[in-house]
């Protein structure tokens, strides 16, 4: 680019023009924001044309991504595979080709994941029981356990991680920016920093997308308003009845709980019921993003590839969540009061915090996380889970410094 360049206009105009190729819908809007950007000063005609130039760039670059059709997809009816939400059956499956036929932006290898536990290891039945009685609808609470409940602070947790595509609030890579830019504020960011910051925290949320994907239609693992209704094996398209000795009286499995629903994923602003996600399990895409962008981002401050330790970043500050700024109405159209957070042990506390917050909506399992040990706390020597998966592509970027991948789709 000209030397003399404004950054501001090349990054605003670049900004603007993806955008608005992207979302269309919303171009009055970009078209608004970059008019009240405030840009003066010289420079801004070059750095308006460079900022354009690179959008295209990007752009064309990315012409071939597939779409998030599930046109040519057929379910498996096996047992423990996934399938709709029964309680918005007609969800379909999103994006069951993009993982496995996307390039990838800056990963110099398709990281992978371990098998997860299955129906009938004693790892998975401790998961089960888990957000049987965690991630439970309100109404349903009284059929299970009162020790082993929900709490009101586990409730919020799953509330305030959520961001689960609704109206106003968008989707988990907003809100982890929202995170990133009160830290890059605190740090005194100029625009060099900052492009260089949410440069590599996207790109590694990009990879983060489709590698979790990707490993979500390989695992195809079903959701736990699937798993948690047809955990006897009496239950659901592959069932069948119990024959010779196990079949004397019905004999039926008490972890079972055929009519079980969770509090599930927030329709935040909208009359609609909350849900489960309309794609498999495993593992968190909440996890692997989260862990993704927010380890990027202490990478970039000095923290230590593999620290997974406390850290001071988000000393001093709080966050207020969307889902709860006393604004936003859930499905009833009730407001939400406002609620700021603190994370004393900074973006590692959030990575951790994130991805358990989905056990507390009934829509994953502890393992689409990270494997806990007996303790409950996350046990990251075993690759299993989102938060190794991000944990993964944040050191893999950083470490070659977010050069253009030359990983293309899973062959």
């Amino acid at each position: 680019p000209d030397m003399d360049a404004s950054v501001d206009a090349a990054v605003a105009a670049a900004a603007h023009a993806t955008l608005s190729s992207l979302f269309p819908s919303q171009k009055a809007f970009f078209d608004s924001e970059h008019a009240g950007a405030g840009l003066s000063g010289g420079g801004i005609s070059e750095g308006h044309q460079f900022g354009l130039q690179v959008a295209r760039k990007l752009l064309k670059d990315r012409k071939d991504d597939p779409g998030s059709g599930d046109d040519g997809h057929a379910a498996s009816m096996a047992r423990g595979a996934h399938r709709p939400d029964p309680d918005n059956p007609d969800q379909g499956y999103h994006a069951p080709f993009y993982g496995a036929d996307s390039k990838c932006f800056a990963v110099s290898s398709r990281h992978g994941l371990l098998a997860p536990p299955l129906p009938g290891e004693a790892e998975y039945t401790k998961a089960l029981k888990e957000v049987r009685s965690k991630g439970i609808a309100p109404e349903l609470s009284a059929t299970v356990p009162r020790t082993t409940r929900r709490t009101a602070e586990e409730s919020m947790i799953g509330i305030y991680w959520g961001y689960d595509g609704a109206s106003g609030l968008g989707t988990p890579p907003r809100l982890y920016n929202q995170i990133v830019r009160k830290v890059a504020i605190k740090e005194g960011n100029g625009p060099a920093q900052n492009a260089r910051l949410f440069a590599q925290v996207n790109v590694a949320m990009a990879d983060a997308g489709i590698l979790a994907w990707d490993q979500k239609y390989i695992h195809d693992l079903w959701r736990p308003v699937v798993g948690i209704r047809e955990h006897d094996p009496s239950m659901g398209p592959a069932g069948a009845a119990s024959t010779g000795p196990a079949a004397v009286d019905n004999k039926f499995n008490t972890e079972s709980h055929p009519y079980w629903l969770p509090l599930g994923a927030p329709s935040t602003n909208s009359t609609k019921k909350n849900f489960t996600p309309d794609f498999p399990a495993y593992p968190s895409g909440h996890a692997t993003f989260g862990a993704a962008a927010l380890h990027i981002t202490r990478l970039f401050y000095g923290v230590d590839p593999d620290d997974t330790e406390s850290d001071d970043l988000f000393e001093g500050l709080d966050f207020v969540s969307e889902e709860i700024n006393g604004v936003n109405k859930d499905s009833r159209g009730t407001v939400r009061p406002r609620h700021a957070r603190n994370f004393e042990d900074g973006l590692w506390d959030m990575i951790v915090e994130n991805g358990r917050s989905r056990v507390y909506l009934g829509v994953h399992w502890v393992f689409d996380a990270f494997a806990v040990e007996n303790g409950g706390e996350p046990d990251l020597d075993r690759n299993i889970g989102g938060v190794p998966l991000g944990l993964a592509i944040a050191k893999d970027i950083f470490a070659n410094g977010m050069t253009k991948s030359t990983v293309g789709p899973r062959p």
